[in-house]
């Protein structure tokens, strides 16, 4: 009996070990994407020109990869550019060595040379992208990134049916680095873009546009989840489908409370997930996307489109358009970002820090410094603090690394030198702007509350910063100055939404907090490619902390040289 119970107890065991290795497989992966960085001649809006893509597509491909992968892309330069590769929103956790931004945490990638950049995908799922961070490649060189929640891990909103990667872009009929270098040359913001375009194309209001519409196949009764992108260089964008309701479920990679609307406001940076219903009469429907800009400035104001096509219905049946907000609706702009909260569930927590370590506060203005050449003897620039940031020749990742000396100095200051009216009157002074490469040194795990602040010198604008290697709650947001005394009051700490790009409103403020436990230098820019070449930029030298895993990963072998 003994010796029975003994092999039944040992076929039990060996029964049950083997029924838990088939039902709980190991869920990580490597996924490995190769990337080819190529000059293709592409034609758009009866222009033809070369422009440089990824594996010659545009926008290049999407990656897919699940909570908890490892992900390898090797990169390979065939293009006449140095280029860099970013990989937006995801937090590369003691690893700046893969996040990408040229002469931020590595050199870029000569051509003719490879790097792979190699990161794990840990605590974080939805949608993020990636894109050039050199120049003004991100043009034509971007693509989405869908992160799969783990393995048996369901959507905390209805399943969809069907998911489909919604890029948002700008497309030039010139040469968009000479139209760039033109206007650096002469001083001047370059020229706007000849259109907005919907995963690489502007839809057939455009000429030459018919071959050139995006289009999507829907079947009635079933939902969609649009994983919407803002790709473009320069401009907020409102979205919206005629005649049907998107269900706002998460924004840069972060669930939030699902709330219903007809058009969104995105800025570039930015994405957001929306559920669709083909609950409407079938028939052929407009997606479109229009610019938002509450401050008279030359904006490409034209309407981008594509179709939302119920299965079965011919193409000579005519679209409808969607009623997009006004070019300057500032109250929807407000208001729509106010309704974005966390979900705040057990599952998935605001853990937003109460309590604060290190308080700052940052100017965000423009100035003009002279320049014989220029059109009107000066050059437009941008500050933060009064401190227009100038890049370095040498990863600042690097230089911190390896303590190189003389690359940048960590003495940016926490507050404005000089507190002005900061949204009165217009004021057409620099405030004695100055130039370097200045970044602000953080202990590690301290919590941070940041308060960026327009400015109107010369002009209010808004402004979307994205902050690298972080997500971060924006518990409060408003119109004029901030005020210290009140303005906390009014926080949001209970369920703030988190992201990792938000909008500071054109004449307002924004205020977000965050801890800092990742290591490195991490880059904190303006996401208009316009400002950030103006010097609309610093970085955070995060500081390692005391364990084993909290300080920086070594460099891979094969990091760019400079």
């Amino acid at each position: 009996m003994a010796s029975t119970r003994g092999f039944l107890s040992w076929l039990i065991f060996l029964l049950f070990g083997i029924l838990g290795f088939i039902s709980f497989p190991a869920e990580a992966a490597i996924k490995k994407y190769q990337f080819d960085i190529q000059v293709k001649n592409v034609s758009r809006l009866c222009h033809a020109k070369p422009i440089v893509t990824v594996n010659g597509r545009f926008p290049g491909p999407t990656i897919y990869v699940r909570e908890g992968d490892r992900v390898m892309v090797n990169v390979t330069n065939y293009a006449q550019y140095n280029v860099s590769i970013h990989w937006h929103g995801l937090k590369q956790y003691r690893n700046g060595w893969a996040d990408g931004p040229a002469y931020i945490t590595q050199c870029p990638i000569q051509t003719g040379s490879s790097y792979t950049h190699d990161f794990n995908v840990t605590g974080q799922r939805g949608t993020l992208w990636w894109h050039a961070h050199i120049l003004w490649l991100r043009a034509t060189v971007y693509g989405a990134i869908v992160i799969m929640p783990k393995q048996g891990t369901r959507y905390p909103f209805p399943q969809p049916n069907m998911e489909v990667p919604i890029l948002l872009g700008e497309w030039w009929n010139a040469d968009v680095e000479e139209i760039e270098k033109q206007g650096t040359e002469m001083g001047l913001p370059p020229n706007m873009s000849d259109a907005h375009t919907i995963n690489g194309k502007p839809g057939p209001l455009f000429p030459c546009s018919e071959k050139h519409t995006f289009a999507m196949e829907i079947e009635s009764g079933k939902t969609y989840l649009l994983r919407i992108i803002n790709a473009a260089l320069n401009d907020e964008l409102f979205f919206g489908i005629a005649g049907h309701n998107m269900t706002v479920v998460e924004v840069d990679g972060v669930y939030t409370k699902p709330f219903s609307i007809q058009s969104l406001l995105i800025a570039p940076g930015q994405t957001t997930n929306v559920l669709v219903q083909a609950n409407q009469v079938p028939g052929r429907y407009f997606m479109a996307t229009r610019a938002f800009m509450d401050v008279p400035l030359p904006v490409d104001n034209k309407t981008a489109t594509a179709i939302l096509q119920y299965k079965g219905i011919p193409n000579t049946v005519l679209p409808s358009l969607p009623q997009l907000p006004a070019s300057n609706d500032t109250e929807f702009a407000l208001g729509y970002n106010r309704k974005l909260k966390s979900l705040n569930t057990p599952q998935f927590p605001a853990n937003v820090p109460l309590k604060v370590d290190r308080n700052l506060f940052y100017t965000v203005g423009f100035g003009k410094d002279p320049c014989p050449t220029c059109v009107n003897g000066t050059r437009l620039l941008a500050s933060l603090n009064n401190i227009s940031f100038v890049m370095p020749q040498i990863g600042l990742l690097q230089a911190h690394y390896f303590n190189i000396s003389g690359v940048f100095k960590t003495n940016f200051p926490d507050k404005p030198p000089t507190p002005f009216n900061y949204t009165g009157a217009p004021l057409t002074a620099s405030l004695g702007t100055v130039h370097g490469t200045r970044l602000s040194k953080i202990a590690f795990n301290s919590t941070v509350e940041l308060v960026l602040q327009d400015t109107n010198l010369l002009t209010v604008e808004s402004h979307p910063f994205h902050l690298h290697g972080y997500n971060f709650f924006v518990v409060g947001t408003g119109i004029g100055n901030f005020d210290p005394a009140k303005d906390p009051a009014k926080y949001n700490l209970v369920d703030p939404v988190e992201r990792n790009t938000v909008g500071v409103p054109a004449g307002g403020w924004t205020a977000i907090r965050f801890r800092a436990d990742n290591p490195g230098v991490w880059f904190m820019h303006c996401h208009l490619e316009l400002h950030t070449g103006w010097g609309l930029k610093t970085a955070f030298v995060v500081e390692e902390g005391p364990g084993s895993d909290q300080s920086i990963l070594p460099p891979p072998k094969d990091l760019p040289p400079c």
